[in-house]
């Protein structure tokens, strides 16, 4: 198992375990291995949208399965693009510094919506590790640019103080780590993983909430480095007040430190994050193009530079001027457009699925369990609500069960709402997490 390949050959196969070909083939057939350096694995797909769906939907499916072929946890993946694959073969040398080079706080654009972050991220990473800045509680909705600042952090941290040892984990992955660990008997492991962190970045905090054993073993490992001054920084798509399900404790310590949000963008930061992003891409576009993006798309600035990508793809491929006329189509097409955002079916399953530890196709067929059948009324009550979907469009995603079944789930899963302000909130969780992941993946 040398090279790339193997490995992630044999990383596939593992995989299929947890997916359907069917997943497989529409998400992995176009990723390859490109290398694979100090425990990470380098995927490349030249697909812009495919590389953001993998990394949304399945960074924890392949660390997985990597953590069972290697026997450790510590195996990291990289999604590269067309201009990462290239970046990796122009610095071959120093391929740790892949895939956070564009993530720089020189890279991160300033605005009023941004600037207070900014100037905390900034101030963690120069190595002010007062009390009032411990843990860094980063908050605001997907895509605004709260990842990227952890990761100038990290590089940021990594050019300073080389000889710290920075750990940057998603809050799903930490919950893998340690349900891995504990499958394989090597919690020892794990918690030196974590407990030895100098700087402990901690990404979409709020998918830990509702999961107590998870919860449990974050708040020691919280505890054990806040009482030897280490820094912490955590991300969230909503301030720990608003993580219904979190444990008190954590919340109390989150709240602890200094919170800070992010706003999406208004006009005059859209239209910067559009010129860097041009420019970063080598392309000049025309005031009424850069107008247009920045009237049109205002959800995140994941959005805006997907957009800029788009126009400059279209433009290489048909060999054709950007003009508003060329990218309308595209832009209306590829993004969401006005703020109608339906999220698929799908989506709503594995949202559902995620958040209880089930599969989408246990959820989908015909089985009596309990869990499942709890679960399966929650998905089919979400996707009634946030798509257009007929209850027999519905029954037929869920093993093709007659509109009356559906209807019904829907209306015990209404009135437990109504009754039950605990459920009440699991469903707002699951909502949130639904929303989230999709914007996200724009």
């Amino acid at each position: 198992m040398n090279s790339a390949a193997d490995i992630w050959d044999k990383t596939l196969t593992l995989m299929r375990k947890d997916l359907t070909e069917v997943a497989i083939k529409t998400w992995f057939e176009d990723c390859s291995a490109v290398g694979f350096s100090a425990n990470r694995l380098y995927l490349h797909t030249s697909s812009a949208y495919n590389k953001e769906i993998v990394e949304e939907r399945f960074l924890g499916t392949i660390k997985s399965a990597l953590g069972e072929l290697f026997s450790s946890s510590n195996i990291d993946v990289v999604i590269l693009d067309d201009v990462g694959l290239k970046a990796m073969n122009e610095s071959a040398e120093d391929p740790d510094n892949l895939g956070i080079n564009e993530y720089t706080f020189e890279h991160f654009v300033v605005g009023s919506s941004n600037k207070f972050a900014h100037a905390a991220a900034l101030a963690v990473a120069d190595g002010h590790q007062k009390r009032g800045y411990n843990p860094l509680f980063i908050y605001g909705d997907s895509g605004l640019g709260k990842t990227h600042l952890l990761y100038a952090i990290r590089y940021a941290v990594e050019t300073k103080f080389p000889h710290y040892n920075i750990v940057y984990v998603k809050g799903e992955d930490f919950t893998n780590d340690m349900i891995l660990a504990i499958r394989q008997g090597k919690n020892e492991e794990f918690r030196d993983k974590y407990r030895g962190a100098d700087f402990f970045l901690i990404d979409d905090i709020q998918f830990i909430a509702g999961k107590e054993a998870t919860q449990e073993e974050y708040f020691n490992t919280f505890d054990s480095l806040f009482l030897l001054g280490k820094q912490i920084v955590l991300t969230s798509d909503r301030p720990p007040k608003d993580m219904l399900l979190l444990a008190d404790r954590l919340r109390s310590r989150f709240e602890s430190g200094l919170l800070v949000d992010i706003q999406p963008p208004d006009d005059a930061l859209r239209i910067a994050i559009i010129k860097n992003k041009a420019e970063q891409l080598g392309v000049f576009l025309p005031d009424d193009v850069t107008n247009y993006i920045a009237e049109n798309l205002d959800r995140s600035v994941r959005q805006l530079e997907g957009a800029v990508k788009m126009v400059v793809a279209y433009r290489d491929i048909m060999n054709d001027d950007i003009t508003v006329e060329t990218i309308k189509a595209r832009l209306k097409d590829a993004f969401i457009v006005g703020g109608n955002f339906i999220p698929s079916a799908d989506d709503i399953i594995n949202e559902t699925a995620k958040y209880y530890s089930q599969s989408a196709e246990d959820i989908k067929r015909q089985s009596r369990a309990a869990e499942l059948v709890l679960s399966r009324q929650i998905a089919m009550y979400l996707i009634r609500k946030m798509t257009n979907l007929s209850l027999q469009d519905i029954g037929t995603i869920f093993d093709k069960r007659d509109h009356t079944t559906v209807r019904t789930s829907v209306i015990k899963i209404d009135n437990k709402i109504r009754e039950d302000s605990t459920f009440s909130n699991l469903i707002k969780d699951i909502t949130s997490n639904i929303n989230s992941r999709n914007i996200a993946a724009q």
